[in-house]
């Protein structure tokens, strides 16, 4: 490894040090981010470091929302994120004020609002109870019988859901870029180049993706697939960033990247703004901070906790 990159990350393990802090990295960041992590992990994996570490500083490498959840949790604490741009298509396709605006026309339907964690301190301020694709199912089958669901703003996510639990949801239509670029076509040339593999795949992706997998699954629930499965080739059909933490985890398999129709894996472009010199300028200059005005915060902090309280 060149000395400049060894020493960028010597100054950063000093610089977490100093500063008291705590580095999270999402599944989808890049492996030497990973790497430098005190924990890698899913949406709902972070969600549970975020509100229980006992750090000054959160340094959150992943993307905005993320960041704001441990600021929901931790409004005491210093949260920054390696890059303030880093944002999230499935977040910007469910804006609070529409989505306030939805729910006070259709006010007599009383909807239960079911968000989806990858949406904004806004969006969560206004919903009943968070989920990630982790515990989704569990979050289902908890609500009411007696309300209406709204699931935002993942329509395929909640589509799945919907197939699994059995309860009949509205969907906003929300999607996340990168997943929808998987395609039946795409996914079932890499079945043919590798006809003894099995498939997973993240219940972002669209219908006709998830019928072709094997197993439909969080990120973190593929860890202990691709351990147990019994076949050395897996084709993993998500964000390119997990095959760097799967193939640590489970180095006796062929992990191969689900492709797109346009190329052979897929990267999210929010999640790779983040880079080891960003990061170290962040915890250098304790910026950019993830900010949440109180009245969002408080009213946002109740349906997080209430999912972290559901899932265990």
């Amino acid at each position: 490894m060149p000395t400049a990159a060894l020493d960028l990350k010597e100054s950063i393990l000093a610089l977490k040090k100093e500063r008291n802090a705590v580095i999270l990295a999402h599944n989808y960041q890049t492996g030497d981010i990973q790497d430098l992590a005190d924990y890698v992990g899913d949406s709902l994996g972070l969600a549970y470091h975020a509100k229980e570490t006992d750090a000054d500083v959160i340094v959150f490498c992943g993307v905005h929302f993320m960041a704001e959840t441990a600021k929901i949790v931790n409004p005491t604490k210093v949260v920054v994120l390696p890059d303030k741009d880093a944002g999230c298509s499935l977040e910007q396709s469910c804006p609070g004020p529409e989505l306030e605006a939805f729910l006070k026309a259709n006010a007599e339907k009383n909807y239960y609002v079911i968000a989806y964690i990858n949406c904004s301190a806004h969006v969560k301020a206004l919903c009943d109870v968070i989920c990630t694709s982790g515990n989704a199912i569990k979050i289902v089958n908890k609500a009411p019988a007696d309300r209406p669901i709204l699931f935002v703003p993942d329509a395929n996510l909640g589509a799945w859901v919907m197939e699994q639990t059995g309860r009949k949801m509205d969907l906003w239509q929300g999607s996340c870029y990168v997943h929808v670029e998987f395609t039946r076509d795409s996914i079932n040339r890499i079945k043919a180049e590798h006809p003894g593999a099995l498939v997973v795949a993240h219940p972002e992706c669209t219908q006709a993706v998830r019928l072709l997998a094997d197993e439909v699954c969080s990120t973190e629930k593929m860890i202990t697939f691709c351990k147990n499965a019994p076949v050395k080739d897996i084709i993993v059909v998500t964000e390119s960033g997990m095959l760097h933490r799967l193939r640590k985890e489970c180095p006796d398999k062929n992990l191969i990247a689900g492709p797109t129709d346009r190329c052979a894996c897929a990267d999210c472009r929010y999640m790779k703004m983040n880079t080891l010199t960003k990061l170290h300028a962040c915890l250098e200059n304790l910026s950019p901070q993830v900010e949440i005005p109180e009245d969002i915060r408080s009213r946002a902090e109740a349906p997080l906790l209430r999912m972290l309280e559901q899932s265990k």
